[in-house]
């Protein structure tokens, strides 16, 4: 059997993309797994690091504020996006798939919809309560529609053919041993907090997590700090740093992305970050205290709705960005590390809403789709 699995644009959809290949892989071993995706996304550095087949297709997101700059990217992206069908077809013919599935993000649409028209079998994997553009429009033509959330499922169209299965976890997220991440790190017995503002980095959450860093070095907390700024944010936290007056070093570590995912999760005590619906899920399988920024540039706002649902749960507590300073976030960590035990707590109720069968549902099926025994 041979598949190909279409996903691209943040780790968001890349992340359960992997999941399932691994799925796949582990149930049926001689089983092909290919992806398609950009090979300027961040798409190709993960999946090709994970070691299956990777063929690039142009495809580039419409810029929604009118620049100088972004007019030139939209006129590009016009002239990808009428390219991206006949370039899906030739790659579609060249690896002759039985299964092509589509884990969202903009590559997803051309390969997914070419397939559905060329008699191949089709799945789609919607990680929100409010389904991205691509997945609406794909709805209709796929044989198989996986939605993470009830709320997903009206939204989408096709019920009949809708199987709620969660959101897939990476297997290295069940796989790690929370002492020797910790040993691995040098974290000793101090408070590790783990932040990042999502693949390409988020310019608020670099801006609070600086102060935060400022205030934990001036006020001598024996902590850990490991932080992310993401593509776009490693300048712009360089230059906090001199300017707040902190410095990189054992209790301070920053990274532009982070790579090795499972095993800080493992390390962790206190997780600092977006509200992404995969970030979300590898929360509640390790059950990890969070302190939740959802994104306000999000359909329908669902970050903020995904993050309550942790809230409510006593997992996380929740800052919106229009109420978000550095004081506001140094007085919510320095609450949850005044109060003994409480990040444990906090944990154990995350814990309490993660879906470990995920992967099961997805791939039994992906096995009745395929006639597999």
């Amino acid at each position: 059997m041979r598949v190909l699995i279409a996903a691209g644009g943040t780790a968001g959809h890349i992340n359960p993309a992997l999941a399932i290949a691994g799925a796949i892989k582990s149930h049926c071993p001689a089983a092909e797994v290919h992806f398609a995706g950009r090979r300027g996304g961040m798409e190709y550095g993960l999946v090709t690091r994970a070691g299956y087949p990777f063929h690039h297709i142009e495809v580039n997101g419409i810029q929604r504020s009118l620049t100088p700059k972004n007019l030139l990217r939209n006129a590009q992206a016009a002239y990808h996006l009428a390219l991206s069908g006949p370039r899906a077809r030739r790659m579609l013919r060249e690896l002759r798939p039985d299964l092509v599935i589509g884990c969202g993000g903009y590559v997803s649409g051309p390969v997914v919809r070419c397939a559905a028209k060329m008699g191949m079998r089709t799945a789609i994997h919607e990680q929100n309560a409010f389904p991205g553009v691509t997945n609406k429009l794909l709805a209709k033509d796929v044989d198989v529609i996986f939605a993470a959330v009830p709320a997903a499922v009206e939204k989408l169209g096709a019920p009949e053919k809708t199987s709620v299965v969660g959101n897939p976890v990476r297997p290295e997220i069940f796989m790690q041993d929370r002492a020797l991440a910790r040993a691995k790190l040098g974290a000793g017995t101090r408070t590790v907090i783990l932040s990042f503002g999502g693949s390409l980095g988020a310019r608020r959450i670099n801006e609070v997590v600086a102060e935060l860093a400022a205030w934990e070095q001036a006020q001598q907390r024996p902590l850990l700090h490991l932080h992310a700024t993401g593509s776009r944010g490693v300048e712009l936290f360089e230059r906090l740093a001199k300017e707040k007056g902190f410095a990189c070093g054992d209790s301070l570590r920053v990274s532009e992305y982070i790579n090795n995912m499972p095993e800080l999760l493992a390390a962790a005590d206190l997780v600092i970050s977006r509200a992404g619906a995969l970030t979300l899920a590898e929360l509640e399988a390790v059950g990890r205290a969070a302190i939740l920024i959802p994104s306000p540039n999000v359909a329908e706002n669902h970050q903020y709705y995904n993050a309550l649902e942790l809230q409510k749960a006593g997992a996380a507590v929740v800052l919106e960005e229009k109420e978000l300073t550095g004081e506001a976030l140094i007085a919510q960590v320095e609450r949850l590390l005044s109060e003994p035990g409480k990040l444990a707590i906090m944990g154990k109720m995350a814990h309490t809403l993660a879906e470990p069968e995920s992967l099961e549902k997805i791939w039994a099926r992906l096995a009745a789709l395929m006639e597999l025994k």
